[in-house]
């Protein structure tokens, strides 16, 4: 549920994957640019913003692919890394004394395990933040917008039932999410004395009130 399977190299190709590995690729890091494009809907007027990334093999990537999307919006964006709990509180501390109005974060397992602490950091410091799924708003974030873990979960069942009947992983083509969910957390909204455009709430697949 990861990265780029093939560019991971974990398969010969999506359609083919050749070995005995197959699933569903999420898409999580590509969207990473998506998520700065609604942050900057949010707020305009905004000049800095960062991204918070977990120090992984995969960092790079995730960098470079929201450093296009700051590209595409004309803003510049600073980079900050964690790679254990206690980052992460140390992370906050310094995008806020850098001045940051807004902040990206990026997916991953430190980050999924430690939602309620991102969700409460970002009120105590007032950072307007999107998230990579839904259980980050319901855990009070902002706003969120990602791939449904719920549909790659069954997506996945499916693919465990095939393999488990006979079917060869290699014979599977890798799956791409197709069903995303964004999510505005309207009582966060409040809270942060941000008003979220109507062009906002209209795209939501979910606002909670």
């Amino acid at each position: 549920m990861g990265g780029d399977p093939v560019q991971a190299g974990l398969v010969a190709s999506l359609n083919r994957p050749g070995g005995n590995i197959t699933g569903i690729s999420s898409m999580n890091r590509e969207l990473s640019s998506k998520r700065l494009g609604l942050l900057h809907e949010l707020m305009p007027k905004a000049e800095r913003f960062a991204v918070l990334v977990i120090n992984t093999s995969f960092r790079e990537l995730l960098v470079q692919d929201v450093q296009a999307g700051a590209s595409t919006i004309g803003r510049q964006i600073e980079v900050f890394y964690a790679s254990t709990n206690r980052d992460i509180a140390a992370a906050f501390a310094s995008i806020v004394q850098k001045g940051i109005e807004a902040l990206v974060l990026t997916p991953g397992p430190l980050f999924n395990n430690n939602r309620v602490q991102l969700a409460t950091l970002a009120a105590r410091h007032l950072l307007p933040t999107i998230y990579s799924s839904r259980e980050f708003a319901e855990a009070g974030g902002l706003m969120s917008y990602g791939p449904s873990i719920t549909e790659e979960f069954r997506q996945t069942g499916i693919y465990s039932g095939r393999v488990l009947k006979g079917e060869k992983p290699a014979d599977l083509p890798v799956m791409r999410a197709i069903k995303f969910e964004f999510i505005i957390n309207l009582q966060t909204a409040r809270a942060l004395g941000l008003e979220i455009p109507p062009t906002l709430l209209a795209r939501a697949d979910e606002v909670i009130e």
